[in-house]
């Protein structure tokens, strides 16, 4: 996401447009919205893109309203062929172009992007966050959030305050949120590490300072901060208004799929993530073979002389 974020503000894209993008894509990308359904319940796969939507168009118009300076910059866009990139959009006519593939060849195309490069981006944080959900669901206490911080606005400025610095993806923040809404956490503040956890950490704030500024990149953490408090509390009065319990029916989507085809998923699941997980090991590995090792401190002390004395036994006696 980071990536295609910088590539946009470099083809021209503006700077609120560019902070609407990062916001938007995490929380409303289908991956995101389907897993959501799967492991959480319909309120928070409605909510969910939603708050992230309007969030997004308040940081971009904040950013747009408050900006002092005009860019104009030459937009580049990009007109290659999307299938197998045989043509550059700019020597062949993109009319032409569009009938260059067959239908199949589109869809074997599009197949091939999710199961593989899709996939291949996903699968390692996705594992991570069912093997971080499976810690908090095993360790931590039934009921040890609502019974140290409730549902109100302090348990939401924990997630907050957890989720900005955390470097997690929109994919394994939702199983995260599962166990942490199982142990007591209030749908509201499940919500805030939903959106805190993949729009904000470090890494990606150091980036952004350096391509949008400093003062955008407040803009952008200052808007996700104050809209995910308000919606989560927002979020919490209709779980309560229509006397939902999140704890009840999280992850109840998964008993319409019956008991074979949820094996058979996973196996499928397991099967995928085989090779993405190889290569980011071995690529680690590799990394850590190619460090020079640490050559050894010479003694940069002074050496002492002792003095001679008549007694010595250099030279004639």
């Amino acid at each position: 996401m980071l990536p295609a974020a910088v590539s946009l503000r470099k083809q021209g894209a503006s700077r609120g447009a560019t902070t609407a993008f990062l916001i938007s894509t995490p929380e409303s990308g289908v991956d995101s919205i389907s897993i959501t359904y799967a492991l959480l319940d319909p309120i928070m796969t409605v909510a969910r893109p939603v708050v992230a939507f309007v969030t997004a168009f308040v940081a971009g118009l904040s950013e747009n309203l408050f900006s002092y300076h005009k860019e104009e910059r030459e937009i580049m866009p990009d007109l290659r062929c999307p299938v197998d990139g045989c043509c550059d959009g700019v020597n062949c006519d993109p009319r032409k172009h569009s009938r260059h593939h067959t239908f199949f060849e589109k869809l074997r195309a599009g197949f091939g992007y999710a199961f593989k490069d899709l996939w291949n981006d996903m699968a390692t944080w996705f594992l991570f966050g069912l093997l971080l959900a499976g810690i908090i669901t095993v360790l931590i206490p039934d009921d040890i959030f609502s019974q140290y911080l409730g549902s109100g606005l302090p348990a939401m400025l924990l997630m907050l305050a957890v989720g900005i610095p955390l470097y997690i993806c929109a994919t394994a923040s939702t199983p995260i949120a599962a166990a942490l809404i199982l142990k007591g956490v209030s749908p509201g503040a499940a919500l805030v590490f939903l959106l805190a956890g993949p729009a904000t950490n470090l890494a990606s704030l150091t980036v952004l300072v350096g391509t949008l500024g400093k003062r955008a990149t407040a803009i952008y953490l200052s808007s996700i901060a104050v809209c995910s408090v308000i919606f989560g509390l927002v979020v919490d009065q209709i779980y309560g208004y229509w006397g939902f319990s999140a704890q009840a029916i999280v992850g109840q989507a998964s008993e319409v799929v019956p008991l074979w085809l949820q094996w058979a998923g996973a196996l499928v699941v397991v099967l995928l993530s085989i090779k993405p997980v190889f290569n980011l090991v071995s690529s680690r590995l590799k990394r850590a073979e190619k460090k020079p090792p640490k050559l050894p401190q010479t003694d940069t002390t002074k050496p002492e002389f002792l003095p001679l004395s008549s007694s010595s036994s250099c030279g004639p006696t």
